[in-house]
């Protein structure tokens, strides 16, 4: 059995249900109830949440021979600006609690998908050497994610289990050894200041490391269940800044922060408006094809990270935060 977001439930014909916006990646979870004990995670140890939740999103079980045969049978095509009915799978996602044998049972799912699914593979897991990274890849696994999630060492050290030093360390042995296949997430609003993330993001950028952001979301049953998410003034200019980083139209060097929130991006403010105007900084940003819909947010509210093409009045709403 496999657990499957509730929207790749719907692309893959095992769920019905009325969604305005379909994953254009397949995502798949792996183990329940993680070693590690996170304190923004449903997964954690010590997580009172329901055990079918990561982040907002409910994921439900699945054998795994009918999500295999859904996910062969699905061709791959752009869906970039598609209307959700027509849009078909980018890629396949593997969340991997974290225990080995959740990660051994996915090694074997990846070798079962290389024979049915042309459909690019990532895996999201914790990997504890350079050669279990390298098992992955080899496997035909196109990017392998370590999550850092925090900013720095001291936000690492009070919201999660293990080592940022270790992790980051594995993250730039593994963008050295195998460039364009390492991805990490960044969780924004544990506590960092906006100087910090976008500091370490250009890091990252530097390092050909692929990066997701999120937006820290409260889950009941965790111990940061009361904790507010992210200001979305705060949140985008994290998302622009990353942006325009990732794009090489700017660099972490040339902005301006203020008692660590940023105030300029070191453009003028047509340079900026020309580069931010299609909306793409508000996108979800991770992998390609990855969309996430609805994970960080509530239907009905305004989104922190946009899963397809944004309207007009949206873009014009993301810009006006930058200076709130």
């Amino acid at each position: 059995m496999i657990r499957c977001s509730i929207g790749t439930a719907k692309v893959l014909g095992l769920k019905s249900l009325k969604i305005d916006a379909l994953p254009t990646t397949a995502y798949l979870m792996a183990g329940e109830k993680c070693h590690f004990n996170c304190a923004f995670c449903a997964q954690a140890r010590e997580s009172t949440a329901r055990a079918d939740l990561l982040s907002r999103v409910s994921w439900p079980l699945y054998p795994w021979k009918k999500v295999a045969e859904g996910l062969a049978g699905l061709s791959l095509r752009p869906a970039r600006n598609s209307a959700p009915e027509e849009v078909s799978l980018q890629r396949i996602c593997f969340q991997v609690i974290q225990d080995q044998e959740a990660l051994e049972q996915v090694k074997d799912w990846v070798r079962d998908l290389s024979q049915h699914s042309l459909i690019p593979v990532c895996v999201s897991a914790g990997p504890k050497s350079l050669d279990e990274v390298k098992e992955l890849l080899a496997l035909g696994v196109d990017h392998v994610s370590i999550a850092l999630d925090a900013a720095t060492p001291t936000v690492f050290a009070r919201v999660k289990d293990g080592s940022w030093e270790k992790r980051y360390a594995l993250l730039l042995e593994g963008a050295q050894h195998f460039p364009g296949h390492l991805a990490t997430h960044l969780i924004v609003g544990l506590g960092e200041s906006e100087e910090e993330m976008i500091r370490l993001i250009q890091d990252l950028q530097d390092h050909g490391i692929t990066i997701a952001l999120f937006a820290f979301t409260p889950v009941r049953g965790t111990r940061m269940e009361h904790m507010t998410p992210p200001a979305l003034p705060h949140y985008r200019r994290v998302q622009a800044a990353h942006y325009l980083i990732r794009s090489g139209a700017a660099r972490a060097e040339q902005f301006s922060f203020e008692g660590g929130k940023l105030n300029d991006f070191g453009l003028r403010d047509e340079e900026l408006h020309a580069l931010l105007q299609d909306g793409e900084a508000f996108r979800t940003s991770g992998c390609s094809g990855c969309n996430r819909p609805y994970y960080n947010e509530t239907p009905g509210e305004e989104l922190y990270n946009y899963p397809q093409t944004l309207q007009p009045e949206e873009i014009e709403q993301a810009w006006l935060r930058l200076f709130e």
